[in-house]
């Protein structure tokens, strides 16, 4: 609403137009009322309303209440008053909408155990679906479920009903791969008209961790003590298989200080990860080791002075295990006895255990091989071959004529041939004459150094793990009898 040029009356009283008090009032009460409500409510419409003065008002019209009241015939200035009328949309009601909270799937958890089922294991789950038994025995994506390894995790959940929602088989809880370790898990999901598989890969967590210990009867019993897990230890002697003959060279008092990697998922310990770096002293001498990766995929293990530990050939064809017999004079009990010379090592293990290739080279033979049993030969520069021998099987695909590489699996522990129990023959051949392995292969040169473009680098990677063996080294002095530090 837009009201323009409208002259202001003089109004209709004023304040001295009212009775003093005691003085007879010449009208009503009511009217006086009616007048001063209107006046009231004037006012009110006129501050709701937004009166304003025009800004180019002349300065002559601009004139203070009080000349107003001493001059009762200056009239009042143009005004405009100006309506704006905003529409406010008037609230709608609606109605609360409640959402049911999601149901929380009951879980039921078992390890698999030896001798189990695929049956077995859905039992103690109280899993009693025939058709879901028959779908994983027919269904290409559940194979994973064909192997039940020991100590591997089944989970089953159910909703409020009682009704199967899915079933996980934790077959891989920690993957090798180029980045962090992932774990690998078969999931079953209950549909509407039956079921579907798929593999399922999540990313680990992975820890740092120290530790520190000393030897009094053997490698695995002093990590036992410090809490380090077995794959940490196994990398241990590997690491250091070129310095320690941790065989037969430990000493009573012989000391090491670890810093290591493990890995979790959901807070659930998932395995092992990496050694970063170790230091052992092995009859008062000290060696050491750091991983480093100059392009973060492929790398090696170096002395903190950058030196390579990676020899033309690893002392030993088995991650760890002793020896049970020498290379030299034996005899042989049984049906098959005789008396002569021994051409190799006997590594004693147990049937399954992996064998790996102790150097690069071509396979030469794999097969059948008299009283060796299933045997692999390796060939190798300079004329030095490798056998392997009384295996119970060899690995999925390797065939005479394939290059492998230091440390690949190739076969796996048995007790073929004129063997007496199981066992790994090993035998170190140059020019097909028969060599102590545990000798020659101690006096084989390591592999290529560092390159020298990656000094810097790698001064930088071995500063903190330095700086971490020192302290680990001052607090073991400090506390000799400590043989374990909490994750950090």
């Amino acid at each position: 609403m837009l009201f323009k040029n409208h002259k202001t009356p003089k109004p209709a009283f004023a304040p001295s137009a009212l009775p003093l008090s005691g003085q007879q009032e010449p009208r009503s009460g009511l009217a006086i009322g009616v007048v001063i409500s209107s006046v009231l409510v004037l006012g009110l419409v006129a501050v709701a309303l937004g009166v304003m003065q025009p800004s180019n008002m002349a300065a002559s019209d601009r004139l203070s209440g009080a000349e107003k009241t001493n001059n009762p015939d200056q009239v009042a200035p143009e005004q405009t008053l100006v309506l704006n009328i905003v529409p406010v949309p008037a609230p709608v009601e609606t109605a609360a909408v409640e959402q049911a909270p999601e149901a929380t799937p009951f879980i039921t958890e078992t390890r698999i155990r030896s001798g189990d089922t695929l049956a077995t294991v859905l039992k103690r789950l109280d899993i009693s679906d025939g058709d879901l038994l028959n779908f994983l025995t027919r269904e290409p994506k559940a194979r994973s479920v064909y192997k039940l390894n020991v100590g591997r995790t089944v989970q089953a959940a159910t909703n409020d009903d009682g009704d199967l929602m899915w079933v996980r088989y934790y077959h891989t809880p920690n993957a090798e791969t180029n980045g962090p370790g992932v774990a690998k898990t078969l999931q079953i999901t209950a549909t509407k008209g039956g079921f579907e598989a798929e593999e399922l890969q999540q990313p680990l967590e992975t820890h740092v961790e120290v530790a520190v210990g000393t030897i009094r009867s053997s490698l695995f019993a002093a990590t036992d003590i410090a809490g380090i897990p077995d794959g940490i230890t196994m990398q241990m002697a590997d690491v250091l298989s070129n310095k320690v003959d941790f065989l037969r060279g430990l000493r009573v008092g012989d000391q090491f200080r670890v810093v290591y990697e493990t890995r979790t998922i959901g807070g659930r310990h998932a395995g092992a990860g990496r050694v970063l770096a170790i230091e052992f002293i092995n009859g008062g001498k000290t060696y050491n080791a750091v991983w480093f990766s100059p392009d973060g995929d492929k790398g090696n293990y170096y002395t903190l002075e950058g030196e390579s530990l990676r020899g033309a050939f690893l002392r030993n064809s088995l991650k760890f295990s002793r020896i049970s017999s020498t290379f030299g004079m034996r005899k042989l009990p049984g049906l098959q006895a005789w008396s002569g010379h021994h051409a190799g090592v006997d590594y004693a293990a147990p049937t399954g255990t992996p064998i790996h290739a102790t150097a690069d080279g071509t396979v030469d033979f794999v097969g059948w091989k008299n009283g060796y049993g299933n045997t692999i030969i390796l060939r190798h520069h300079s004329k030095i071959t490798t056998l392997y021998a009384h295996q119970s099987r060899f690995a999925a695909g390797l065939k005479a004529g394939m290059k492998v590489s230091q440390g690949d699996l190739i076969g796996y522990v048995g007790s073929t041939g004129w063997s007496t129990g199981p066992h790994l023959h090993y035998e170190f051949r140059v020019a097909d004459k028969p060599i102590d392995p545990l000798t020659a292969t101690a006096n084989m040169p390591t592999a290529k150094p560092l390159a020298e473009e990656h000094r810097d680098q790698f001064a930088q990677v071995v500063a903190p793990y330095k700086q971490q063996l020192q302290v680990l080294a001052k607090f073991q002095e400090a506390v000799p009898e400590t043989s374990n530090v909490a994750r950090r």
